[in-house]
């Protein structure tokens, strides 16, 4: 039996991968947003910057080399993709950022139902021309499958370059902004928001009841990202809405990444997803090497 098909056998039937993709959720460096601090270098090596005309826009984060998650309101109809520029390996927005690359958008994929952010299913995947290189500041989050689940209290981080405060920009050279942010259970969350919001199925809350930390305009579509038991971070939300920035009883509003797994590994074939099943084989080579794979067991095992 060719050596090729007994490696794609042994995949299909084990669910082992064979490949050689990058490892997400792995900063090399370990480690304003309202009251957050400046991050560093690589500290956060799948953020980037979308700009529309030179200007930015929104934030977004690495899932492959050639696919970024955002949010769908930076994206307006009509979409004229040519105005877009995404820059990943950036630290700051008005200096020279050693480490950046730049890259044209050749797709943008709203999810199925998109209205408003307050409705639901506010995600985007933008496709990448050319493909990113991975460097130790360019490296992609991890996301997860729909099973994963995070907990209330849990803390995370948000990322990105939006106002400081209500329409107060990022000052001076503009570094990335990170701050912590615990996980708000959606009961909680609704019940801080009462009438002013509606918290569905396919969003997840993150802040504090008093306020003073959130993210904030410019910060859309940036990654709520939460490091896991076995030190993997993985990528909760996306930064989607809140009324106001930073205020009592109104914590940041992210569309649930978990949610939308089925709508992004269907985009992005291939894609492996953090507690995630493997991918099966399917269609008539799927039976056909189902059927062997007792041969190939006892070959591999000799």
């Amino acid at each position: 039996m060719p050596t090729y098909f007994c490696v794609l056998l042994f995949w299909c039937v084990t669910g082992i991968s064979v490949s050689h993709a990058q490892e997400c959720g792995q900063p090399p460096n370990g480690n304003r947003i309202v009251g957050g601090e400046a991050a560093t270098d690589g500290s956060w090596p799948w953020q980037v910057d979308i700009q529309v005309n030179s200007a930015h826009i929104c934030g977004g984060s690495l899932i492959n080399e050639q696919w970024v998650l955002s949010a769908a309101h930076c994206f307006q109809k009509p979409i004229n993709m040519a105005s877009y520029t995404i820059y990943a390996g950036r630290l700051q927005l008005n200096a020279f950022n050693q480490y950046e690359t730049s890259h044209r958008v050749t797709n943008i994929v709203i999810a199925p139902g998109y209205s408003i952010p307050q409705k639901g299913q506010d995600v985007a995947l933008v496709q990448l021309d050319p493909p990113v290189s991975w460097t130790n500041a360019i490296q992609p989050i991890c996301l997860p499958g729909s099973g994963v689940g995070f907990s209330e209290g849990q803390s995370c981080y948000v990322t990105g370059w939006g106002d400081i405060r209500d329409g107060v920009s990022l000052p001076g050279v503009g570094t990335l902004q990170q701050v912590v942010v615990p996980i708000i259970g959606q009961t909680s969350c609704q019940n801080m928001y009462q009438a002013k919001a509606d918290i569905l199925s396919d969003m997840i809350c993150a802040g504090y009841q008093k306020g003073g930390k959130d993210s904030c305009q410019g910060d859309s579509g940036g990654p709520l990202v939460c490091q896991m038991a076995n030190g993997t971070w993985v990528q909760a939300g996306v930064v989607s809405f809140g009324l106001g920035c930073a205020q009592a009883n109104q914590p940041g509003v992210y569309a649930k990444v978990s949610s939308f797994s089925d709508f992004i590994t269907g985009m992005v074939p291939g894609l492996q997803l953090y507690g995630g099943a493997p991918q099966a084989c399917t269609g008539g080579l799927g039976v056909l090497l189902s059927s062997l794979a007792t041969l190939v067991t006892v070959q591999l095992l000799r």
